[in-house]
């Protein structure tokens, strides 16, 4: 079973050990920063507790929020929990909290090469605005490749 839960400070460590696993690229100071600013919520998807294991944090989404636009700054999800409908949780409970914010449009930005989340935001509803060439640098060992476009996507939350 699974559950979502809002993230406050206390919740560091377990965001920290996440990100560890989940591999965003979100450093450990904005990660700290995410979870005390004001326009800032941090989402968690959790793994329910049972006689086996205690909760645990499965994925996590970054979301800010401004007067007009909110943006989601970050999303990840435990490699051995992906493709099970974690980060489709996470963008469901993501909109929630956008559309009680009252902002008018949703945007974030994907790497060109991660299809599986391309393919996840266009099912609700995200299309492409433009692209930043060389935004994301490479990832892993590839020493010596080229740094990854990103994608800009957006959602109005209006009609």
């Amino acid at each position: 079973m699974m559950g979502i839960r809002l993230l406050s400070g206390d919740h560091l460590a377990a965001l920290l050990e996440l990100e560890a696993t989940a591999g965003s690229g979100m450093q450990p100071a904005a990660l700290a920063s995410a979870l005390t600013a004001p326009d800032r919520k941090v989402l968690s998807a959790w793994q329910a507790a049972d006689k086996q294991r205690t909760s645990q944090p499965i994925g996590y989404a970054i979301v800010a929020i401004g007067p007009f636009d909110a943006e989601i700054e970050a999303m990840g999800v435990r490699p051995d929990w992906r493709r099970q409908g974690v980060a489709r949780w996470l963008m469901q409970a993501v909109i929630e909290e956008v559309t009680q914010a009252d902002s008018e449009r949703l945007l974030l930005d994907v790497r060109e090469t991660n299809d599986p989340a391309i393919r996840l935001y266009q099912t609700f509803g995200f299309t492409f605005d433009g692209r930043r060439k060389g935004y994301y640098p490479a990832v892993g060992d590839t020493a010596g490749r080229r740094r990854v476009d990103a994608l800009l996507m957006s959602r109005a939350m209006k009609d």
